[in-house]
């Protein structure tokens, strides 16, 4: 088990919650009662708790809270790259939904409720399956038992192109200046539009990919700058966090700080 965020804010849950249990149960009583003996039955007040009981009893309902939040209702989280432009920014704030795709245990990620399975088109975070610790975040092309292929730009799920309209040439700023004179373009993917960017003349990967009962095929809307199912293979239902839904925040110090505009967005 690694003493990873969510582990070590289970192990401060059980530990606060645990002293503060314990001194209710044990502690307390003998320290009242040892109270009375020293001071007879007239003694003024209870005796003062412990530092360590008082930190745990103030600490404990915040974690707790913390704790539950952040395992069944909502995370947040940071978009460090490129590769969802222009759907997500560098500096994007994102919101996860982490029930969308059943409830889980925290830090042991087992399924306790079913509630929905990822459609074409979500936004999802997920761990890495070559490496659990790092969270990536892609867009779902393919689900269980699709035929999937990419060529010339287009993706193609059971022998259908998705529907693509240009936009235009992308203009980017800040950290996504480099982006600039990539191609913009409206994708359709199962009924979800989105957009894309494309370099039109840089090869990328292609290919055809059969997605195995229990796992997705992801993409990133940057499309030739993205490190996705293309090069390491499907998403083990398993590795799945949640589904993207919001920006609340974006800071790029490249462009000047915080992009108001940004802030309230949903994420399609």
């Amino acid at each position: 088990m690694s003493l990873d965020f969510p582990t070590l804010l289970v192990l401060a849950t059980f530990l606060t919650g645990g002293i503060w249990a314990l001194d209710a149960l044990l502690w307390a009583p003998k320290r009242r009662s040892l109270a009375t003996e020293e001071g007879g039955a007239a003694a003024a007040e209870p005796p003062r708790e412990p530092v360590v009981v008082e930190y745990a009893r103030s600490f404990f309902p915040v974690v707790l809270a913390v704790l539950v939040l952040r395992s069944f209702v909502v995370e947040p989280f940071r978009i460090p790259s490129g590769s969802m432009m222009p759907t997500l920014l560098v500096g994007d704030f994102i919101l996860v939904n982490k029930f969308a795709y059943g409830i889980r245990l925290p830090v042991l990620n087992n399924k306790v409720l079913e509630v929905g399975e990822p459609e074409r088109g979500d936004v999802v975070v997920f761990r890495y399956p070559q490496d659990p610790g790092v969270d990536y975040i892609k867009r779902v092309v393919g689900v269980p038992g699709d035929r999937v292929a990419y060529y010339n730009k287009t993706v193609y799920i059971n022998g259908q192109p998705a529907e693509q309209d240009s936009l235009g040439i992308y203009t980017g700023e800040g950290a996504g200046a480099v982006m600039t004179g990539a191609e913009q373009r409206m994708e359709l993917l199962d009924g979800v539009s989105h957009h894309i960017l494309v370099r039109n003349g840089q090869p990328s990967v292609e290919g055809e990919f059969v997605v195995p009962a229990g796992q997705y095929f992801v993409m990133g809307d940057n499309r030739d700058n993205s490190n996705d199912s293309r090069y390491w293979g499907t998403v083990p239902e398993e590795n799945l966090v949640g589904k993207a839904f919001l920006i609340w925040m974006n800071y790029d110090g490249e462009a000047g700080g915080v992009s108001w505009s940004r802030i309230g967005s949903g994420i399609d």
